[in-house]
This record gives C-alpha cells, structure tokens and sequence, in this order.
C-alpha cells in the first residue's frame, strides 16, 4: 500500500479519548480467539504477526461488517507461557474460537514501552483502588505496531481492567 501523510500504513491512528479513563458494560461481546505462545510473557514477533493476520482473514472471509473505528484487538496472559489475542467481531465465524466478554471494564491510555505493562498494571491498580475498585483481569489493546508507533511518535497502549 502507498502511503503518504494523510494516510497509515498499517495500524489507523487511535482517537485516546474514546478510551481513556472510560467504563465499558460488555454483555456478550463477540470475539473470535487464538492463543500465542509466550516467553515469560513476552510474545515470539513472528508469532504475533501471523496470530492477527489469522484472526483478521478468517473476519474478512467471513464477511464481516466492521468499521475502522471499531476496530478492537485485545490481548491477555494465561501464564507466562501462552495468552491469547481476542478480535472484536459483529457476528460468529464459522470455523473460528468465537467466544464472548462479559463484564464491567475501565479502561485507561498509556504511551510508552510493551515492557511498562507491570507499571501500567500498578498505576491502574492504585487508581481504582482510590476509586474503592478492584481488578479481577486485565487484557491490552496495543493500539500499534512498532513500525507505526515510530510513526506516529506514540506507543499507546490500552488497558481494560475488569472490576
């Protein structure tokens, strides 16, 4: 794909505010599933990029009716040894691990480093702590690539904390 500045390469720009700081009420919320093996928590980049291109076809073969802005991809530890990536999708594909979320989620934007995560999940934790919340979970939506975060000068990362 070409590109100039008024376009992105891979990875759409993320309007913050749509996340930052925000409740979220899931009641089923569609998503198709695959796992990822993890090296104390840290993905293998080669297997990251085919798990979301996998989610992603079998979506758009699927016909899916997704906006841009809807976009959603979120991921989660089981261990230090697997986790799992969740696409947002708005309808069950067949052949693919549909699963849905449920719960109450605040979420908060932070930018800096995939290595931040621990900070990240204490910063969130004292916060909701003052809030009288706790996190039961967490999932990430890393909102780039590292080719599109240098970019665009920022490395937003997405935190849902189930309460």
């Amino acid at each position: 794909m070409e590109t100039n500045n008024n376009q992105h390469e891979c990875c759409p720009p993320v309007d913050t505010s749509v996340w930052n700081h925000k409740t979220h009420e899931w009641e089923n919320k569609l998503f198709i599933k695959a796992s990822i093996p993890l090296f104390f928590h840290m993905p293998f980049p080669s297997k990251v990029n085919k798990v979301i291109t996998q989610l992603w076809e079998q979506a758009n073969e699927a016909g899916t009716d997704m906006e841009e802005k809807d976009f959603l991809l979120l991921a989660r530890d089981d261990s230090a040894w697997k986790g799992h990536y969740y696409l947002a999708v708005d309808k069950e594909i067949p052949g693919a691990d549909n699963t849905k979320i449920s719960g109450t989620f605040i979420s908060r934007v932070f930018d800096g480093p995939y290595s931040g995560i621990p900070r990240y999940i204490k910063t969130m934790n004292k916060e909701l702590e003052e809030q009288g919340k706790k996190a039961k979970d967490y999932y990430f939506y890393y909102t780039t690539c590292p080719k599109c975060a240098k970019k665009y000068g920022h490395n937003y990362i997405i935190a849902f904390a189930e309460i």
